[in-house]
């Protein structure tokens, strides 16, 4: 099924057919890599794929190489239909909407580690996890061959090992960061905000304003160290279990002990209810000094 002006397509012989035309009249491809259940920040990574490139792919896999082995991959949201016609109003051209057999043929055995990005944070509490996103963008990388190719910000470590990954593998493809998009009380958008219950999404946005405060403090000077600790107590006064919130090198991930030259990054994940939040900020490095 599809939406008009939209062409679905669900194997990798017919995304390669249509891609080739493409290229073979000189238009330059961008790719959206999605697990569906679309909202307003997938749209937003569309609409930069479209400001960049003539063409523009989504793809919809809830790839199951990336879930845990008691996470919701099961239950995760599934709304076709509706995914169709949001993408139909965007104008993006092509869906790719494989299933698991055409992604992972019987007998698949290969897997991507991005080590030193990709450890740490949600790697330490979803182990595996980014094994299974590096595998699946290297496919879809692979199979549509963009010229660039657009991740939220919001997941922002998975942008950086995507990053690394393509870098590492010499994959001729620009690998685009589009900032988060939020509810108006600073919420980030996520198809996962769907479980959370109307009192926990009264508290969902304290996830933000803890990090906005303490990203206020370290760049005013205040020590990092202290300043985590009571965003941490905060955030758990409020009910929310917090898994990490750290600082972090914006390019590296390495820890940050102190307020640093470089730029820096705020990255946080917490549980409200069965609802796994996460969230990140920029911490710019202190502006110099005049003399």
């Amino acid at each position: 099924m599809s939406a008009p002006g939209l062409a679905v397509v669900r194997s990798v012989a017919e995304l390669r057919r249509r891609v080739a035309a493409w290229r073979a009249a000189g238009d330059t491809i961008g790719l959206v890599p999605t697990m569906g259940a679309l909202h307003a920040g997938h749209l937003a990574l569309v609409a930069a794929a479209r400001e960049r490139c003539r063409r523009t792919v989504v793809s919809i896999f809830v790839n199951p190489k990336q879930f845990g082995p008691c996470e919701d991959f099961a239950t995760y949201p599934r709304p076709e239909t509706a995914d169709f016609a949001k993408l139909s109003a965007t104008s993006a051209e092509l869906a790719f909407v494989p299933s698991i057999d055409e992604m992972y043929p019987e007998g698949f055995s290969t897997a991507i580690n991005v080590s030193g990005i990709g450890e740490g944070l949600c790697d330490a509490h979803r182990p595996g996890h980014f094994d299974g996103v590096a595998t699946v963008v290297a496919k879809l990388l692979i199979q549509t061959a963009p010229d660039a190719a657009f991740f939220g910000e919001k997941d922002y470590q998975q942008l950086m090992v995507v990053r690394r990954m393509a870098r590492d593998l010499d994959l001729p493809v620009e690998i685009v960061g589009v900032p988060t998009v939020r509810e108006p009380d600073g919420l980030a958008l996520s198809s996962r905000n769907a479980y959370l219950s109307a009192d926990e999404r009264r508290l969902a946005p304290h996830l933000n304003r803890a990090l906005r405060e303490a990203a206020a403090e370290i760049t005013g000077g205040a020590a990092p160290a202290p300043v985590l600790e009571r965003a941490i107590s905060a955030l758990t006064d409020r009910g929310l279990r917090v898994e990490y919130l750290e600082l972090r090198d914006a390019a590296t991930l390495a820890p940050v002990a102190s307020r640093a030259a470089r730029p820096a990054r705020l990255l946080a994940a917490v549980h409200l209810g069965r609802t796994r939040l996460i969230d990140n900020l920029p911490v710019p490095p202190p502006a110099p000094s005049r003399s």
